[in-house]
């Protein structure tokens, strides 16, 4: 793409006359070198909450079908409410999240979903659930296409993998604070709490720390992280890498389908998200009734089946962290390299989703939890930053939007599918091992994208 630089490539984005097209360079004075990390961990605890929040419906599923009476076809539908509103929604965060600033949606976003959290206190009926849970989705689809897009703006090829998967172990641990810490609270066998207390809770807090961080984030430029690195080596970064200009998404679509490496990771991503739609809604309401017996000779079987979830979220931290270093050094060596670490950890993570489903025994069962963990944070940590290898600046924000939208529409279709068919007779134990083989078709794919298509369209990009 051309463009053109005006007289004054400085002024790009100010007030007192911006390019017409031209994406702001800068919008927050300049940041100390350390400043890029703090903003990792100021996005770390707002992912937090996108996935407390989220997942604490997971652990309440229980609770919800002995209260109200609801069958399995209709926890599938609450469940899978979320994904269908994030997914279809998602082009639409990615393209704003291209245009505007990053910092409203991503603050605006948390505080619109903490209220509608505290509102699903309020359900009492399917489609209470499925309306609330539906407005959520609207409220954090905005979250990831603006991240990940300021994340990659303060840092460039040399820590991107290794900033995103330190942010990507707060999604692990978010899911464990709604999945574990509401089964906690709720538990009727343990605290007993009225069911709505972690929604309320959620709710206060991320309404909290949207207000504290308001006065911390700051909006980068686009492509400001490449720039400082061509700055920092005495070249003009204004001439070598301009501002980006917004994409229209009608031009952005076929370039995308001339881009043979972004199709194939939005086909591995629907088969990853697949498998995690299935687990996040499925694994603790699987586990408390296929080893319910078993576990509560422990303590509370519904705070002990939520510990299946936590096995899963630490491997998870375990991975991402470890797939995270390992894809930046891999990457100086082999330019398609955070693509092979993905494809690796997809491909050993299939057959411990499958083991969970067909082995009987409690102890190997909690063993595959962990590594599954473990081979699916090494995939997690490495889509945005492996995406970005192929996807230009300006366009960033819109392509994470395209791939949530296929991944949750994956994601809602595989898990409202496996209530039905269960909810029809078919053992739920064989749904988990049939998507363990989805897991490997997923970590295939990627590998043909490595090894067929990435180096030529990741040279193509940097030409």
């Amino acid at each position: 793409m051309t463009v053109s630089i005006p007289q004054n490539p400085h002024d790009y984005g100010q007030s007192r006359g911006a390019v017409p097209g031209v994406i702001p360079r800068s919008l927050a004075p300049p940041a100390g070198p350390m400043y890029k990390w703090a903003v990792v961990g100021m996005l770390w605890f707002i992912c937090f909450f996108n996935y407390a929040d989220r997942l604490a419906i997971s652990s309440a599923l229980p609770i919800l079908e002995q209260d109200y009476g609801f069958n399995k076809e209709q926890l599938g539908l609450i469940s899978s409410a979320f994904m269908w509103i994030y997914a279809l929604t998602a082009p639409l965060a990615g393209q704003v999240g291209d245009r505007y600033s990053r910092k409203v949606l991503i603050l605006g976003g948390l505080a619109v979903w903490s209220v509608i959290t505290g509102l699903t206190a309020l359900c009492t009926k399917v489609w209470h659930f499925v309306l609330v849970r539906g407005s959520e989705g609207l409220g954090e689809t905005f979250y990831f296409p603006a991240s990940m897009s300021l994340v990659s703006d303060y840092h460039s090829k040399r820590t991107r993998s290794t900033a995103m998967s330190i942010h990507q172990t707060s999604v692990y641990a978010g899911t464990i604070a709604g999945g574990l810490g509401t089964a906690v609270l709720i538990d009727r066998q343990g605290l007993g709490l009225p069911w709505q207390t972690p929604f309320w809770a959620f709710g206060i807090a991320g309404l909290a720390l949207a207000l504290v961080l308001w006065f911390f984030v700051r909006e980068p430029g686009r492509n400001e992280a490449e720039r400082q690195e061509l700055l920092a080596q005495g070249l003009d970064a204004d001439a070598i890498a301009p501002p980006p200009r917004h994409v229209p998404l009608v031009q952005f679509l076929p370039d995308i389908a001339r881009t043979p490496t972004v199709l194939l990771m939005m086909v591995a991503f629907i088969a990853a998200n697949v498998a995690s739609g299935m687990l996040l809604s499925w694994t603790t309401l699987f586990v408390f009734e296929k080893f319910g017996k078993q576990l509560s000779q422990l303590g509370p079987s519904l705070f002990m089946a939520s510990f299946a979830m936590l096995l899963i979220q630490v491997g998870s931290v375990i991975g991402s962290v470890l797939g995270g270093i390992v894809a930046d050094r891999v990457r100086h060596k082999v330019i398609s390299g955070r693509i092979l670490v993905q494809a690796t950890g997809m491909l050993l993570g299939g057959p411990f989703l499958s083991a969970v489903g067909l082995v009987d025994d409690l102890v190997i069962v909690a063993g595959a939890l962990l590594l599954l963990g473990m081979f699916k944070g090494i995939y997690d940590s490495n889509i945005w930053a492996s995406l970005y290898d192929v996807v230009e600046p300006a366009r960033r924000g819109t392509a994470v939007g395209l791939m949530n939208m296929v991944g949750w529409l994956g994601a809602a279709g595989g898990t409202y599918v496996v209530g039905l068919v269960v909810n029809q007779g078919t053992p739920m134990s064989r749904a988990f091992a049939m998507v363990g083989g989805v897991y490997v078709f997923g970590g295939l794919t990627l590998f043909a994208a490595a090894f067929l298509f990435a180096p030529r369209d990741i040279r193509r990009l940097a030409s």
